[in-house]
């Protein structure tokens, strides 16, 4: 071996503890390259982690709502977040007689909201199997707005949108072009 190889190989064998002084000039500086990619690491999954989403976001969807859909009223209502939860209905109507009651609950979970939603014909007679519901998955929020993705199946994505004081949106969302596209699904003005 050269002599400036038996000097790299004596500098990679140093004690576990030594004074940064005594540090070979590379190692310090591989130490601090370390050192700031450990604290950008951590800052970043810092930001990742404190936005995962509260029921706080879903404050704007409580209330009693109303519109039209496929020819007939809508109707749909959601109470104020409280503990760990904000439950919701829609009702939807043609000719005076029900054709689909939706049930939601939105539960906190360490990683966000999560939206289950069950189908019901008339007569409550349940579209899913009894212990299965649509899951959606918190993914975004911003003032009078948040986005959930389903679970399972193709992608898919809903949008909750407070348009105004008195217009509630809901959305559905499908990857155009490698795009989310959204288009109203339900358009409620408050009751």
């Amino acid at each position: 071996m050269t002599q400036r190889t038996n000097r790299a190989a004596h500098h990679l064998s140093l004690p576990a503890v030594f004074p940064i002084s005594q540090t070979p000039f590379f190692m310090k500086k591989y130490l601090l390259t370390a050192l700031l990619s450990g604290g950008l690491l951590a800052s970043v999954v810092a930001q990742t982690a404190s936005r995962t989403g509260t029921l706080a976001d879903m404050q704007f969807i409580a209330g009693h709502w109303q519109g039209t859909h496929n020819g007939g009223p809508i109707e749909a209502a959601w109470t104020d977040p409280s503990g760990d939860n904000i439950m919701g209905m829609i009702r939807m109507m043609k000719d005076g007689k029900v054709t689909l009651y939706e049930v939601f609950a939105f539960e906190q979970t360490a990683t966000g909201p999560v939206v289950m939603v069950k189908h019901f014909k008339p007569g409550l007679i349940g579209v899913e199997e009894k212990d299965k519901s649509d899951r959606y998955v918190f993914l975004e929020a911003s003032k009078n707005r948040a986005i959930y993705e389903k679970q399972g199946g193709d992608p898919l994505r809903v949008l909750y949108e407070r348009r105004s004081p008195n217009q509630l949106v809901i959305a559905l969302g499908r990857q155009q072009d490698g795009n989310w596209q959204f288009k109203d699904l339900f358009v409620f003005q408050s009751k």
